[in-house]
């Protein structure tokens, strides 16, 4: 069977749970051997990676905070000697407060969603672009929010980070081009994943009012990762795509 990432391989940060998981599992159903990258979960991080290994292509589990950059550097180099390349990498890892009233919110809760939202994606990309550049080509995909395109109150630090991760990827996607490193975004709208009930009444009301009436699948973002990382997508850099299920387009 030809699969869209045969032979490629990729990182996703944050991958032992959640959005992230679903990431590597749709790139490990397309054939793309991934790095499961966690800062604590550990047993999940492995379980992920097990999945990978089952589709027919290499998982590893590293864990390594990504707002270290000797972490980071240390689990390129080990993705380098046990997996040969670098394809692809997801910037997906957060952590801490990300929604409360301005008037409630510490200097910490806006630290963390800096440090995973610039720090953190400028460790990364730091790390990779040496083996990209070598290569002539790589994929970077950063995970942002549709929470960008509606500025909700309440949401301030979280959108102070993710506000930093949209303007890194525009600039890196200008610079980073006449290497063959292409930069995008995806926005995921409210995804179900396991700490989400879509069987309450609130959660069904949501996704009947949305256009396509049901709630989208975290898969469905690993989907829309996995067609930036493929040849598909070779000639597009500095996108926005929200996988929202129309949310934004019905709020515009």
């Amino acid at each position: 069977m030809n699969r869209l990432l045969e032979g490629k391989v990729a990182i996703v940060t944050g991958g032992a749970r959640g959005i992230g998981a679903d990431i590597c599992r749709a790139l490990s159903r397309n054939g793309c051997s991934v790095v499961v990258n966690y800062a604590h979960a550990a047993e999940k991080a492995e379980a992920v990676a097990a999945e990978a290994r089952a589709n027919g292509v290499k998982g590893i589990a590293i864990g390594a905070d990504v707002r270290n950059q000797s972490e980071v550097d240390s689990m390129i180099e080990r993705t380098l000697r046990e997996l040969g390349q670098i394809d692809g990498l997801i910037n997906n890892a957060i952590s801490g407060r990300q929604h409360g009233a301005f008037a409630e919110l510490e200097d910490k809760d806006f630290q963390d969603m800096f440090d995973f939202g610039a720090r953190a994606v400028v460790n990364t990309i730091r790390a990779v672009r040496p083996a990209m550049k070598e290569a002539g080509s790589g994929r970077i995909v950063n995970i942002v929010t549709e929470l960008w395109d509606m500025a909700p109150g309440d949401w301030s630090s979280y959108l102070a980070g993710k506000g930093a991760m949209v303007g890194i990827s525009r600039a890196l996607a200008n610079e980073l081009g006449p290497e063959g490193i292409t930069v995008n975004m995806v926005a995921p709208g409210w995804m179900a994943t396991e700490t989400v009930d879509t069987t309450s009444e609130g959660s069904l009301n949501f996704g009947k009012s949305l256009p396509l009436r049901r709630h989208g699948s975290a898969e469905e973002i690993g989907n829309a990762c996995a067609f930036f990382l493929s040849d598909l997508a070779g000639y597009v850099t500095g996108a926005y795509l929200p996988v929202t299920g129309g949310r934004i387009t019905q709020m515009g």
